[in-house]
């Protein structure tokens, strides 16, 4: 489980809406079910639209995309993973790390995007990415969005990001602190202050800058670069919905559990590695291994190291946990071969495509133990790898809150596990409002999918 004894960063996001509720309104999603998107909620048909999905995933990825936009000192590289790299540095700039103290001059360059405009006004934007920073490289990326009244945000950092740790290298973080007063960066997730207003973010551009050491030749190179918006609306529960597809995956399993107690300094130890303990499951499900030389650093006396080894390269210095979002989908990125984003999916059926298509899930969600059957806890904030359903439509989960590597594997009712990922709002074991996670996810799949793989990962958005 994640930080489940404070107060998780999604909670603090449902803060506004608390405020509204207590100064008189209603609290919006108690009377009515909104459809849970992609299923419909509403018969089409003749006459009938299909109803709009609220996410937009949106990526620059091709050799097209890296030539569009506008650069500085950058140049697009082709090849089988077209990306960006340096090409000569736009100039030098010194960055403070915050959590070394240390001063240092960093060559630079930067690559800004073309405007994407929504499909879905957006409360929310979360950008993730995929790059390979050598030692003594790094990246940051930010956000600017025009709201639905034409002004513009600041530009907003949505992480400094390097996949090592070292002497050479920054520390990985997010950054606090980040509000104009209509939204606010909460972590690695944008945020629009009050979404009562219908304020919304209607476009966005993302600037890439790519760092690297003074009189170097390394660079560092991105190759995928997007974000998803949503306007996910806010909802106690969700439509239950009709299974279409049983099956399974031959997805390891891995305990959080068992490390408990062992590299404290990242987020406590185990017992809050839910995410990077999830990460690992799939990717070594799709052939990523560590070599002995990277996991040398870890006692041998600990078993499955390369949970120990996710925990510290996904570890987020600012936030102080290992639950960053797109910081696990950029640290699944460094195996060769995959790529890795972070999206929202709206429904069951949607994570029923991905399974048919050999693709598992890690999905967060929060929820108190009674709501979840067979969990044996609650949390504020957890992150668990679907691997299928059985027969009679229930969810298949590999879920690290377990005490050991055999109990990992879990079913659970598939009307309660869909009602506590798809919500929105819940109440906690104060009997306050708190957030819910709207269905947010990873997807870590092949740099090169098969043609079902990329027509299932076309379905859910993803390309």
């Amino acid at each position: 489980m994640s930080r489940v004894e404070q107060p998780s960063r999604r909670t603090l996001m449902a803060a506004a809406v608390v405020a509204a509720a207590a100064a008189g309104g209603a609290i919006p999603g108690t009377a009515q079910a909104a459809p849970a998107a992609g299923t419909g909620g509403a018969a089409t048909g003749p006459g009938r639209a299909a109803p709009r999905r609220p996410v937009d995933y949106h990526a620059w990825t091709t050799f097209r995309d890296w030539r569009q936009g506008a650069a500085q000192g950058v140049r697009p590289v082709a090849g089988a993973r077209p990306g960006v790299v340096i090409g000569a540095p736009a100039g030098t700039a010194d960055y403070t790390d915050p959590h070394t103290g240390t001063t240092a001059a960093w060559e630079y360059a930067t690559w800004t995007s073309p405007v994407h405009r929504l499909a879905v006004p957006s409360t929310e934007v979360i950008a993730s990415w995929n790059a390979h920073t050598p030692s003594g490289t790094w990246i940051q990326v930010e956000l600017r969005g025009t709201y639905s009244d034409g002004t513009d945000t600041p530009w907003y950092v949505m992480g400094r990001w390097t996949a090592g740790d070292g002497e050479q290298d920054i520390r990985r973080t997010s950054v606090d602190d980040q509000s104009d007063g209509r939204s606010s960066i909460w972590t690695d997730t944008f945020s629009i202050d009050d979404a009562s207003t219908g304020l919304r973010l209607t476009s966005y551009r993302l600037r890439l800058t790519l760092h690297r050491r003074p009189g170097t030749r390394g660079t560092p190179t991105v190759w995928r670069l997007g974000a998803m918006g949503s306007d996910i609306p806010d909802r106690f529960t969700v439509p239950a919905s009709t299974p279409r597809h049983a099956g399974e995956l031959r997805v390891p399993r891995y305990s959080q559990e068992i490390h408990k107690g062992q590299y404290p300094e990242y987020d406590n130890g185990g017992e809050a590695w839910c995410s990077p303990t999830s990460s690992q499951m799939i990717i070594e499900y799709w052939g990523g291994r560590l070599t002995e030389e990277q996991l040398a650093w870890v006692d041998p006396s600990y078993a499955d190291p390369q949970i120990c080894h996710a925990a510290r390269y996904t570890y987020d210095n600012q936030y102080e946990g290992c639950g960053n979002w797109p910081f696990n989908a950029a640290y699944a990125a460094t195996f060769k071969g995959l790529q890795g984003v972070v999206t929202r999916l709206g429904s069951l059926a949607d994570l029923e495509t991905l399974i048919a298509a050999g693709i598992p899930v890690i999905t967060s969600q929060s929820f108190l133990e009674e709501e979840l059957t067979g969990s044996g806890y609650g949390t504020s904030g957890h992150l668990m790898t679907v691997i299928g359903f059985t027969a009679e439509g229930d969810v298949i989960a590999n879920d690290p809150a377990s005490d050991d590597n055999d109990a990992v594997r879990r079913v659970y009712k598939r009307r309660e596990w869909e009602n506590i990922w798809l919500r929105t709002k819940r109440y906690n074991a104060s009997g306050k409002v708190a957030s819910g996670t709207g269905g947010v996810c990873y997807l870590y799949f092949p740099a090169h999918p098969s043609p079902r793989q990329r027509k299932a990962l076309a379905a859910v958005g993803v390309r």
